[in-house]
């Protein structure tokens, strides 16, 4: 292949490179304001850091860049899969009000948003419709009558406290497995942040169950 062939693919891989250098670098400034105020703590502990922007859907889109470029401002990365789309609206729309130092906090989120910057109203637009469309797809127990018998029951239980239940079709099999180690982390790191400890008295979920109901179900491909 001549040099001259080899432009459009060498500037592809320039303007991907510049978008992940560009997202980590948002995210380290984000990570030093918050060192460096006093509200910090409260701001890093809101997600988990579980997610990165490499995981991100469609993540050269806009609307990805978008999620980065304002959602890390305050906390940790969001995954577009963390609502449905149904419970997406309210949520964002909170979240820009706050990002323009309104809210429910008064004074204190003022000041907890000095130099955060909030999206116009055709970024808001954009960055809204992409996390709907990547949010997460609820599972209908009609198609799933096993979510109520004894095979489902470590993946209703554990699921529905964080999200309403995915629809296994969402991954594949090698997919799913790597999910549910990310969830796993998101819940110890939540349950370290409350000062949450197991309960003996509870139903203790089994990992391996909720992966052989995922798998069983999950896409093929």
């Amino acid at each position: 292949m001549r040099p001259a062939a080899l432009l459009p693919f060498a500037c592809l891989l320039l303007g991907a490179a510049a978008n992940a250098q560009d997202a980590a670098q948002l995210v380290s400034q984000a990570k030093k304001r918050w060192a460096e105020s006093p509200h910090g703590p409260m701001l890093e502990r809101i997600l988990p850091p579980t997610f990165a922007p490499r995981q991100l859907p469609e993540r050269k889109s806009r609307g990805a860049r978008l999620v980065v470029q304002y959602c890390v401002q305050c906390h940790n990365l969001p995954n577009p899969a963390m609502h449905h789309a149904a419970k997406w609206p309210g949520i964002f729309e909170r979240m820009v009000v706050r990002m323009r130092g309104k809210g429910n906090l008064g004074e204190l989120m003022y000041e907890m948003m000095a130099g955060v910057q909030a999206p116009s109203v055709e970024e808001a637009s954009i960055l809204l419709a992409y996390l709907q469309k990547h949010g997460q797809k609820p599972l209908d127990p009609r198609r799933y009558p096993e979510i109520d018998r004894p095979e489902g029951q470590s993946f209703k239980l554990a699921c529905q406290q964080c999200h309403v239940l995915p629809d296994p079709q969402r991954h594949t099999a090698s997919e799913w497995l790597a999910v549910v180690a990310r969830m796993e982390k998101n819940m110890e790191w939540m349950n370290r942040v409350v000062g949450n400890r197991p309960d003996p008295r509870e139903i203790q979920l089994k990992v391996e169950e909720i992966n052989a109901f995922l798998v069983k179900y999950s896409r093929k491909g």
